[in-house]
């Protein structure tokens, strides 16, 4: 099976060349593409920048270049109370938090997609994991506040988590057939007085957490 691993900012990607087995680079678009192998699956990871549109272009430049059997999108997530810091979080749906289109459409959803993008792992393997489920929500705002928090939970009242690009990654492969998987660790709850600083600590606590999940997974499909 050929696996694509997206993560949006450095650090999260020099968490991830590590685990690629004989690590390659190609570049496309002016997009590197890390080459490799994890548990003996063919894998190409990239970091897509940050936001909806870094995102986007980045999916869809490897969708149509590398043609992967599934997509998983790691990295980090904010909270919205319902998880902790360090939780990992692999929601069973993803959408958009800042996007409405207006009559015959519901706030959160796409002019002709669905309300939210199903991500396709059983439940069971989820609570193997040891991961919460729930709704994912994405738009291109950092949350920092809880009036912005507030407003995610009127979208979606089950949401656990945010961030700002699972919902653009998870409507790429809807239009273009991929499977996709969100893994996120809580890094910080926005809102929280401390919030920047769970942030910034966060970082070195990151990686047995989140990337031990990913190869589990990995090794799982």
């Amino acid at each position: 099976m050929k696996i694509a691993l997206i993560a949006a900012m450095s650090k999260e990607m020099q968490l991830i060349i590590p685990l690629l087995d004989k690590h390659s680079t190609v570049t496309v678009n002016d997009i590197t593409y890390h080459c490799g192998s994890i548990a003996g699956h063919e894998v190409v990871a990239v970091q897509s920048g940050i936001g909806k549109v870094n995102a986007a272009l980045s999916t869809l430049t490897l969708v149509d270049t590398f043609h992967p059997s599934i997509i998983i999108n790691t990295g980090v997530a904010g909270g919205v109370g319902r998880a902790n810091v360090l939780d990992v979080v692999i929601p069973s749906g993803i959408g958009y938090h800042d996007v409405w289109c207006g009559p015959d459409t519901v706030p959160g959803q796409a002019h002709g997609c669905p309300r939210l993008f199903d991500c396709p792992l059983p439940a069971e393997l989820v609570a193997e994991l040891g991961a919460k489920s729930g709704i994912l929500a994405s738009g291109d705002i950092f949350i920092s506040r809880p009036e912005e928090v507030e407003h995610i939970l009127s979208v979606y009242p089950e949401a656990v988590a945010v961030d700002m690009e699972s919902a653009a990654i998870a409507h790429t492969c809807y239009l273009k057939g991929v499977p996709f998987v969100a893994i996120r660790v809580v890094s910080d709850t926005p809102g929280a007085e401390d919030n920047i600083a769970q942030y910034g600590d966060f970082w070195s606590a990151a990686p047995e957490r989140t990337f031990a999940t990913l190869t589990h997974l990995i090794e799982r499909l």
